[in-house]
């Protein structure tokens, strides 16, 4: 099995799901820390992200985790202005991140559109793929770090981070970060890593829970390429795990894949 093989876990139903990646999160940072001092982690929003955000907040285990050698990137944005409720950001700090001793100098929100570049997305998106540059080491490839673990959540039409099936972003092979306008899913304009910087992850974990997604868990593990299904060329150098609830999995054939270990 090759790290880009997906491999699954499925649990009961989704309450159990967002506590079980919440316990597999803590260990995963706690054993990168042990590994290297220091530990990064790309947040993903939507109602999986933050249910494993809330998990993690009310999980005793949390306090294993030296949060203030945590360093806490995004997958993409809303281009929204920085107090926006939408924000995924915004969302992260209400569920977990306000409650926690994080070091607010390792906390990478991506730029809003009430910030320094006002209403140019293009002009964030750059600045945001600066920022992540500055924090690659000489092994990191790609122009961004090599994340311990990458969080995506996975819409109803495959699409991970702010990354659409046919939308001009999935075919970017350069840039690392870019703006995104015309968005099928509002708001139309926001901010997001491509597939090269998601590539670039130790391990990337896609979240799907519900009923309503379960078609597009299935599309995505049928093979049909990125630009149909984004969430398919999403996967890590060292690993790719997907944590469904038995909804999202019910239009998988169970042999298709073995599960993942512990």
């Amino acid at each position: 099995m090759t790290a880009a093989t997906p491999q699954l876990v499925v649990h009961r139903d989704k309450e159990l799901m967002a506590q079980a990646a919440a316990a597999r999160l803590i260990t995963r940072i706690v054993d990168a820390q042990a590994a290297r001092g220091t530990a990064s982690v790309v947040l993903t929003g939507g109602r999986n992200g933050n249910a494993l955000l809330a998990a993690i907040a009310a999980s005793p285990a949390r306090d294993a985790v030296d949060w203030a050698r945590l360093d806490l990137w995004w997958g993409d944005e809303r281009f929204l202005p920085s107090a926006d409720p939408e924000r995924n950001a915004v969302q992260a700090r209400a569920e977990l991140l306000d409650a926690v001793p994080l070091d607010p100098a390792r906390v990478h929100e991506m730029p809003a559109s009430d910030g320094v570049d006002g209403s140019d997305v293009d002009a964030a998106a750059a600045r945001y793929a600066q920022e992540l540059a500055k924090a690659a080491g000489p092994g990191d490839r790609g122009g961004v770090p090599a994340f311990d673990v990458l969080l995506l959540g996975v819409g109803p039409d495959t699409h991970v981070a702010s990354l659409f099936p046919e939308h001009p972003g999935v075919r970017e092979t350069e840039l690392t970060v870019i703006g995104v306008r015309g968005a099928p899913k509002p708001p139309p304009t926001r901010i997001s890593l491509t597939l090269p910087a998601i590539r670039a992850a130790r391990e990337v974990w896609l979240l799907a829970a519900g009923e309503d997604k379960a078609g597009a868990v299935a599309v995505a593990l049928s093979g049909p390429g990125e630009l149909q299904a984004p969430a398919s060329g999403a996967h890590g150098t060292g690993r790719t795990l997907w944590l469904l609830d038995r909804a999202a999995a019910s239009q998988l054939p169970p042999q298709l894949y073995p599960p993942a270990s512990a």
